[in-house]
């Protein structure tokens, strides 16, 4: 049984503030000396980040698209074992979910699924009585979703607060904080969110810090973990990456270096986990500051970020380049996710990048955004020929051609397409993907890493 206190954050829509709330709250709560354990609905990795900073534990992932629904429960378990308070923030609007089927995969779906009371954010800045009436929309919407309290944010000021107050007074729902308009606590965007911790890390510091501050300042942190105490317990099994290899546990650990620093920012937890579990020993490397591999470099991932932000840093690292390509091409096993695609290419943008495949890429006006169903076209080290899996690409490049003569990938939602690249033993492909779901991927990595 899982007994965790637990939150979901959430909100009408889409930028209302949740991240700065649920930031806040993990900050506020970790500053209590609670052990606070941070989760994001769906497949975004730069929010986690933030919330890694506030909390002091990795940020995870609850998407039940890519892991299905039924591991939602247990991944949340694995990673709020222990911790005296989860806080988990939704994504776009409370009932938004994968386009066109129905609640799967939205912030409504994970909180029933969690049996977690549900805080609705309000952005606040231009209404006053009709609050009442778009709080009350929400909360009846479905009656097994538990909205139990309201966070007004960007409230103007005394009299302002006053007339929300008095507006859900007759909606029988509590006000459990109100957050004053304040840029300090603003973060950064650009052309996919918010800038990484990773790039700003100073700065980054310095918001969580503020978040946290107004957080305290505008929310009632008693009558928050009262709600959180109050979800019940969960019967589900908790998720766990124990995997015994085959050959003796006295036998060498493979090195899997796995790209990291401010230009790849984009990982789950759970696949260094699963790397790790199955045998390997996963050593991270910056591909902006380290000249070499990791000694015994046995595999290479490279996930994604924003490589298109540091290509003449990228290009400049001849040394490591040289090396990428060498360990490409003497058919070491690689999975590339896409930044991990647009470095392994020729060029990014009009500089050089490792050319282990002929390929070109460049920035685009273009957002590619959403769900995808594909199958593996042909064996590689990460998949077996006709593995499905369900993934997510997010990305504004365009990469030429889309396809190697050996995709990686057949596409079969939105629209049917092959794409990415299998050759010697690279996996290359726009496709971000959750090993949790298909933790044979891994196993199977570590294996041909094993054999080399």
């Amino acid at each position: 049984m899982v007994s965790t206190p637990r939150l979901v954050i959430a909100a009408p829509a889409s930028n209302s503030g949740k991240t700065t709330v649920a930031t806040g709250l993990m900050a506020a709560f970790a500053a209590r000396g609670l052990a606070v354990s941070p989760h994001k609905v769906g497949p975004d990795y730069i929010d986690p980040g933030y919330h890694s900073l506030a909390t002091g534990r990795p940020g995870r992932n609850l998407d039940a698209y890519m892991c299905g629904p039924e591991l939602v429960a247990p991944l949340f378990a694995h990673g709020a074992a222990g911790c005296d308070l989860a806080v988990v923030e939704g994504v776009m609007g409370l009932y938004d979910g994968a386009s066109g089927q129905g609640e799967l995969a939205s912030t409504a779906q994970v909180a029933k699924l969690l049996k977690a009371p549900v805080v609705l954010v309000v952005d606040a800045s231009s209404q006053s009585r009709s609050v009442a009436a778009l709080v009350h929309g929400f909360a009846s919407w479905d009656p097994e979703v538990r909205i139990g309290g309201v966070i007004l944010n960007k409230v103007a000021s005394d009299r302002h607060e006053a007339l929300l107050r008095d507006a859900l007074d007759e909606s029988g729902l509590p006000v459990l904080g109100v957050i004053r308009r304040a840029p300090q606590v603003a973060t950064p965007s650009r052309h996919l969110g918010l800038v990484p911790v990773a790039e700003r890390q100073g700065d980054a510091v310095d918001a969580v810090r503020a978040m946290g501050e107004r957080v305290r300042a505008g929310c009632d942190l008693d009558a928050l973990m009262a709600l959180a105490r109050s979800a019940p317990a969960l019967a589900d099994e908790v998720w766990e990456p124990a995997y015994a290899p085959a050959e003796s546990s006295e036998s060498p650990r493979p090195v899997v270096a796995v790209a990291g620093g401010a230009a790849f920012t984009f990982a789950y937890a759970e696949h260094a986990e699963l790397l790790t579990a199955a045998g390997a020993e996963v050593v991270v490397f910056d591909p902006l500051r380290d000249e070499k591999l990791p000694v015994g470099t046995a595999g290479l991932v490279i996930g994604g970020g924003f490589p298109e932000m540091y290509a003449p840093e990228l290009s400049a690292n001849e040394p490591l380049r040289r090396a990428v390509t060498e360990l490409a091409l003497s058919g070491a096993p690689v999975a590339a996710e896409c930044a991990g695609l647009l470095y392994l290419a020729r060029e990014l943008d009009g500089k050089p990048m490792c050319g282990v495949l002929d390929a070109t890429a460049r920035m685009s006006e273009r957002l590619t955004l959403g769900y995808r169903q594909a199958v593996a076209v042909s064996d590689s080290p990460l998949a077996a020929a006709g593995t499905r899996m369900r993934g997510h690409e997010f990305h504004r490049t365009v990469l030429e051609p889309g396809a190697g003569p050996v995709p990686a990938w057949g596409m079969h939602q939105p629209e049917r397409r092959v794409e990415g690249y299998v050759q010697r033993g690279v996996h290359a492909s726009y496709l971000h993907t959750h090993w949790a779901a298909s933790p044979e991927v891994a196993r199977r990595f570590v294996e041909h890493c094993r054999a080399r």
